[in-house]
């Protein structure tokens, strides 16, 4: 397995539901951590609480629907000076159903591309040139499961953006360490998913985090979470080495 142990992993999203469950567990895990969320004041719980596992965190704050923000965040991770070998892409935002979905407004497609698609991608090409030159690191993106439904217009072709992404530029670094996947938590009882949902946040753990963990050099590939629920994080990374494959046809 890849060892998370003293390396840096941003988590972004961290301040609730499955970021702070994220969080929670990486730290477990021995890996520090930088915590984003849209307020410093957010993540003052989740930051007292992985720092008591006895692990080094940060928090930064920025609302990705400002991609200037974004790029602010961004600077200021530089400035703590500290290796990110690991980036987690929690944070999403689905703004409203729309049952009128034919006057779906434009803002739904605009806010969601930033927050789900835009901001992601600025993450993903400031963190990744640094694990290609170390010739190491792990990034996963979060996507969703949402299909045939107008209703969520906006937030389910964010997502299908962030999963072309995901997989293209996945296929520049196959067959290296540098492994870049998507990962999905299933519909969850969160702030997003609704009381509604029919898994547990916690169903997610260990299988929203399986790609970091994983060691067999495969990327874009989707790992839904909700196939590794109950398992132990081990059972959890065999499953994907030896259950998902890359999906270039090499």
């Amino acid at each position: 397995m890849y060892h998370v142990k003293g390396k840096w992993a941003l988590i972004t999203g961290a301040a609730r539901g499955i970021g702070y469950l994220t969080a929670k567990f990486m730290a477990s895990q021995g890996c520090n951590l930088i915590l984003h969320s849209r307020n410093l004041s957010h993540t003052e719980k989740v930051l007292a609480e992985v720092r008591a596992l006895g692990v080094s965190a940060h928090a930064v704050a920025a609302d990705l629907n400002d991609l200037m923000a974004v790029g602010r965040m961004l600077e200021e991770i530089d400035r703590l000076n500290v290796q990110v070998d690991i980036v987690l892409n929690n944070a999403g935002l689905q703004i409203a159903y729309r049952t009128d979905y034919l006057h779906t407004p434009l803002e739904d497609y605009t806010i969601s591309f930033n927050v789900n698609t835009i901001a992601p991608a600025m993450i993903c090409y400031h963190f990744l040139p640094g694990m290609i030159a170390r010739g190491t690191g792990r990034i996963l993106n979060t996507t969703s499961g949402i299909a045939l439904d107008v209703c969520q217009a906006g937030y389910s072709a964010s997502k299908a953006a962030l999963d072309k992404i995901t997989i293209d530029l996945g296929s520049k670094v196959e067959g290296t360490d540098v492994m870049i996947n998507l990962t999905d938590p299933g519909w969850c009882r969160t702030d997003l998913g609704g009381q509604h949902a029919p898994n547990a946040p916690e169903s997610a753990i260990p299988g929203i985090v399986a790609g970091v963990f994983a060691d067999d050099k495969k990327t874009g590939r989707y790992l839904g979470a909700q196939h590794f629920a109950g398992m132990t994080i081990e059972e959890a990374v065999k499953k994907v080495e030896t259950e998902f494959d890359s999906p270039y046809g090499r």
